[in-house]
């Protein structure tokens, strides 16, 4: 059974999407004077080509997102879903939070004229200060308990949920920027990951129906430009941002644990260069031809389009131990 707002949903996914495309059209001139990406020099060769795409694309879909979050909170708010309103606020905060350390790293490399921007540490930093400050806001304005809610019952995690979701928030995010490294792949697990929120909210929870909705606009508005070969990247700035908005929206749902199964494709890539590093630190060889997992495939012959399908369809795949668990 579907939300009485469903239509609202979907008037929500394209006003993202077209806003998405009509501000990527005027921004791709702007930022190809002014922002070409830096390419990463120990990576495929073969990217050397890319040198020179305008980056910092995410801008678009940031500008998007915001006008529909402001509609989408007065929405809920007018609705009488104050409770909704005010989660949706948090959830969006976090998740623009963390596109402005994006947009500081994105504009650092820029600065430098390489794919340096700032250091693993001070990324952390300010992604874990982040997240701290996200998981007291939705404990003291919505109340939240350590108690996560699955379809057989609830469960308390006690003194181990913050550490829990602290690891969950600042991994999900660093993965989903490891994800962005090949023409359309972040844009298309964060469309997968979309869907399935979508599916798993759309008779449950309002707010997360909406963020869904917007994450679907945004992904798919950009992926005009995005799949190979690539107009314009989105850089740090889109791929902290949509990562964010992943691992913020499952708390919306009661359970920040769905975050594991809906964003498996985050976490095979990011655990695809932990193993990578391990193996090789133990036997001097190689356990994959190239890390993370997408360069591996690369390798492999595959092209960067049929990758960013697979992925999609395996977001999907992934996410069936979430319907499982969680839907009543």
């Amino acid at each position: 059974m579907l939300d009485r707002y469903f239509p609202v949903y979907v008037l929500t996914f394209f006003a993202v999407l077209v806003l998405t495309v009509l501000v990527e059209i005027r921004l791709i001139p702007a930022l190809s004077k002014t922002a070409k990406q830096p390419i990463y020099e120990d990576g495929p060769k073969w990217h050397m080509k890319k040198s020179g795409t305008p980056t910092m694309g995410g801008l678009a879909f940031l500008f998007a997102v915001f006008c529909a979050s402001v509609f989408g909170v007065l929405f809920l708010y007018l609705s009488g879903d104050h409770d909704g309103a005010l989660s949706l606020s948090v959830n969006f905060a976090f998740a623009f939070a963390n596109a402005t350390v994006g947009v500081v790293d994105d504009l650092t490399k820029l600065h430098r004229h390489k794919n340096e921007g700032l250091t693993p540490t001070e990324k952390l930093i300010f992604q874990f200060a982040i997240a701290i400050g996200f998981l007291l806001l939705r404990r003291t304005l919505l109340g939240e308990t350590t108690t996560v809610a699955f379809a057989f019952g609830h469960v308390d995690l006690g003194f181990f949920y913050y550490p829990i979701c602290l690891l969950l928030l600042v991994g999900i995010i660093n993965f989903a920027n490891l994800t962005d490294g090949i023409d359309g792949l972040a844009a298309s697990v964060a469309f997968g990951i979309g869907v399935s929120l979508f599916y798993i909210s759309a008779a449950l929870s309002g707010e997360v129906s909406f963020l869904a909705a917007t994450m679907m606009g945004a992904s798919m508005g950009f992926l005009f430009f995005n799949l190979h070969p690539a107009k314009i990247f989105m850089g740090d700035t889109g791929s902290l941002f949509f990562g964010a908005l992943a691992a913020s929206s499952v708390f919306s749902l009661g359970n920040p644990l769905l975050i594991l199964p809906i964003g498996g494709v985050y976490i095979l890539e990011g655990l695809s260069v932990v193993l990578q590093v391990l193996f090789f630190k133990m036997t001097k060889r190689r356990l994959f031809r190239m890390a993370p997992l997408h360069h591996h495939f690369e390798k492999c012959g595959w092209p960067e389009n049929r990758i960013c399908l697979a992925a999609i369809f395996l977001t999907l795949l992934f996410s069936l131990p979430a319907y499982i668990l969680y839907l009543p």
